[in-house]
């Protein structure tokens, strides 16, 4: 049997195995002593997600979000990025928020995509979400060397889009018509990272937007693609990001 580039079933195997390998490292956690207002400190702390973290990510999305993935569209985030996905960890060993982030393969510029990020309700308003964004984007410049991270978020979800421009620097590149299942446009939305040998001018001037500290946020993939949400796909988001 030959694998889809030509190579061996064992030789597909132990790339497979070497990829597992690496999920199940866990990286130094960051601990983060957090005040959200009016309660007693928290600890939370960010760090690399591993494989046993995934069942917890996909609840984490269930409970924030309208759309929703199957299992597998987590492993093969795991599987083929395991540097990039990130979550946040309280004191009890329970999984707050995560972020959901890959390489764009089919590209002439290498760089990330951020799928998907989401902050429990009890933990929001603490600044979670705007960690767990720069976590993935660290590791996409180290490991990867990307030019740039890119993302979509709906034009209505006013919201999701203040924490990226005003708190993340991202700067609109193009709309994209019809985007969503719903029909929905979408901010196509890029950062570009300081090493970045071309950063062009913003097609667009971003709208005002209140600066707000999102900490639920859902980029659907096009509709069509294999790996989309199981679910819902035409509701709007904005009812569910307000993180502030």
């Amino acid at each position: 049997w030959l694998g889809p580039s030509g190579a061996s079933c064992e030789q597909h195997n132990a790339v497979h195995r070497q990829r597992l390998s690496l999920c199940q490292i866990r990286q130094p956690a960051t601990a983060l002593a957090l005040h959200p207002s009016g309660s007693t400190p928290t600890m939370v702390s960010i760090r690399t997600a591993s494989m046993s973290d995934l069942l917890a990510m996909q609840q984490c999305n269930l409970s924030c979000l309208p759309e929703n993935y199957q299992m597998k569209y987590y492993f093969y985030h795991m599987l083929s990025w395991p540097q990039l996905l990130h979550v946040a960890e309280d004191s009890k060993g329970r999984i707050v928020g995560y972020v959901l982030a890959k390489m764009e393969e089919d590209s002439p510029e290498v760089h990330g995509h951020i799928t998907s990020l989401a902050v429990l309700r009890s933990h929001r308003k603490m600044g979670i979400a705007a960690k767990l964004m720069t976590a993935a984007q660290e590791a996409m410049e180290e490991t990867f060397k990307a030019e740039f991270v890119s993302l979509h978020v709906r034009k209505s979800n006013r919201a999701a889009f203040a924490l990226y421009s005003s708190t993340l620097g991202f700067q609109i590149n193009d709309i994209e018509a019809e985007y969503y299942a719903d029909k929905e446009d979408a901010y196509d939305m890029r950062k570009y990272f300081a090493h970045a040998k071309h950063k062009p001018r913003p097609k667009f001037a971003n709208p005002n937007a209140p600066p707000t500290d999102t900490d639920a946020v859902d980029m659907l993939p096009p509709s069509g693609n294999g790996a989309a949400p199981t679910s819902q796909q035409s509701h709007a988001l904005e009812g569910e990001h307000t993180g502030a």
